[in-house]
């Protein structure tokens, strides 16, 4: 007997596929982020090159970056200080840990986290709060 997939287990999947695979919240094909992870980093692409959502219109913001920024810093910072308080290395060998580590861990939890908030943003139809009259009052100053 097959199990049934609810539409919350769907959603999960998506949002799933979307944090580790870069899949797009619409059409769910792998074209969420500009390129592979070494070459594109964590950028989002322009838009959906399979059904053409335009990536622009969403505002994930500096928030992800902050966030992993602080909590790989204190996952790396008690991973160190428990190496070297286990087996004392050399500082070098510090270095050569850490430093690669920290680089890999934070593109790679970007990428997630980036994909995470873009999906729900996406399915919680999030937009700018901006009312009409206060971008015509914006659009106003920016023509003067």
């Amino acid at each position: 007997m097959k199990e049934r997939i609810t539409p919350d287990d769907r959603e999960r999947q998506s949002l799933i596929a979307a944090a580790f695979f870069g899949c797009c919240p619409r059409c769910d094909e792998r074209t969420l982020f500009d390129g592979a992870i070494g070459a594109g980093g964590a950028n989002f692409a322009s838009k959906c090159a399979h059904c053409d959502l335009d990536y622009g219109g969403f505002n994930v913001g500096d928030g992800p970056a902050a966030f992993i920024t602080f909590l790989m810093g204190a996952v790396i910072v008690i991973l160190a200080l428990t190496l070297e308080l286990s087996f004392h290395p050399p500082f070098y060998l510090h270095a050569l840990l850490w430093v690669p580590i920290t680089i890999v861990m934070t593109i790679l939890s970007l990428r997630v986290v980036k994909g995470v908030l873009m999906t729900v943003e996406y399915r919680n139809k999030a937009r700018a709060a901006v009312s009409s009259e206060a971008k015509n009052v914006v659009c106003a100053d920016e023509d003067a």
